[in-house]
């Protein structure tokens, strides 16, 4: 038995609920959870906003933890070893893998889509005996899960898994925003929303020598945290500066007279028509607005089209768009190297409890805070409450 987060119903509470985990398969692992991060896709699952019949699951898609058993035919890896998950075990022969497009794998988004694992089943079950799917094929807001072999990457011993757990999403998707859209030294970047993934596009973009970095977001309160992890500029953005005509043509002013026009990169870290309009409004002729952030089935968003003919791009992103595992391996090197500060973009440590849960969606929906991390076990973690 386990205990996870359960959704049984979309818009309801979730619940720490006692779960029956079965043995890993043929190419799959079992993981005692160490750490977890709570994902505005989380919050999304459990808002019944990305599909129907998502449901009964066990929410959780970005943690770190050791490895307790291995199922039939396994290598390259032993019970005991210190993991990251990655929620994307391309399989690298379906055609967007063949094509380089490793986040669009075919069989995961099947497997993720039913809540299932790679065979199409489930190791999981309520103490009802219902099925139970697998959020994002990981399931990882628990104290146990099995999951996919290559979805558990090694994690250097000198990396605590709290941290390690933060790379699982947030990283490996912020940084993959930034390299995938070639941001340069000294090019001009804007960030829309500065949540936990918003924070890892602001450092991502530092890194690569992007300048000004100028940072919007509706919380005046998260100026300090944007200023820590790289930004140069911070405009807060009210409630609709985003969505007006009198406000967006505001904040165009605003980020003109830091850049002089429109920034090469806008990122939107959101989720939102209004500041996806807003990430393509703040562009320069030839600039590229990338939708980082993740929206809701029925989300529509209307452009002015006659400003394509300035030749800007609106691309979008999922998971970092690149390879996922590699991408992950490089994260774990500049963590050793204590290059990428994680403990700036984590506003909250809780525990794995129905209160404490439920509260991290509930600044998730008021876009309070940065990332919420769950120490589901602080001795593996590497840290306490």
């Amino acid at each position: 038995m386990a205990e996870a987060v359960v959704l049984r119903r979309p818009g309801r509470p979730v619940a720490v609920e006692p779960v029956a985990l079965a043995e890993p398969r043929a190419g799959e692992v079992r993981v005692r959870m160490a750490a977890a991060g709570v994902c505005h896709s989380d919050l999304l699952l459990a808002e019944g906003k990305l599909g129907e019949a998502r449901w009964p699951i066990v929410l959780g898609h970005e943690g770190a933890g050791v490895v307790e058993a291995l199922g039939p035919d396994v290598t390259g890896i032993e019970a005991g070893q210190r993991v990251v998950l990655c929620m994307i075990p391309s399989c690298g022969a379906c055609r967007p893998c063949r094509e380089g497009r490793r986040t669009l794998c075919e069989p995961v988004a099947t497997a993720s889509l039913a809540g299932t694992l790679l065979d199409g089943s489930t190791r999981l079950r309520g103490s009802d005996g219902e099925p139970l799917q697998h959020g994002l094929l990981l399931a990882c807001l628990a104290s146990d899960t099995v999951v996919p072999a290559a979805s558990a990457i090694p994690v250097p011993d000198t990396v605590p898994l709290w941290q390690a757990a933060l790379l699982g999403c947030a990283a490996v998707t912020g940084f993959g925003a930034v390299a995938g859209a070639g941001v340069r030294t000294g090019q001009s970047v804007a960030v829309i929303g500065c949540g936990g993934v918003g924070l890892q596009v602001i450092a991502a973009a530092r890194l690569a020598g992007a300048a000004p970095i100028i940072v919007l977001d509706r919380q005046a309160a998260k100026r300090e945290l944007a200023l820590a992890r790289g930004a140069s500029h911070f405009l807060a953005v009210g409630d609709h500066g985003a969505s007006d005509a009198d406000g967006l043509g505001s904040l165009q002013a605003q980020v003109a007279q830091i850049v002089g026009g429109g920034v090469e990169h806008c990122f939107e870290v959101v989720g939102a028509a209004a500041t996806i309009r807003l990430a393509f409004a703040l562009l320069r002729g030839g600039g590229r607005a990338t939708v980082v952030g993740l929206a809701g089935r029925g989300v529509e968003v209307s452009l002015p089209a006659i400003e394509f003919l300035s030749e800007k791009t609106l691309a979008g992103c999922y998971y970092g768009s690149g390879d996922a595992r590699g991408s992950l391996e490089r994260l774990l090197a500049l963590t050793v190297d204590d290059r990428l500060a994680l403990e700036q973009v984590v506003s909250h440590f809780i525990a794995l409890e129905d209160s404490s849960v439920n509260g991290a969606f509930a600044r998730l929906r008021a876009g309070e805070g940065a990332r919420t991390v769950v120490l589901i076990d602080e001795q593996l973690a590497g840290r306490s409450l």
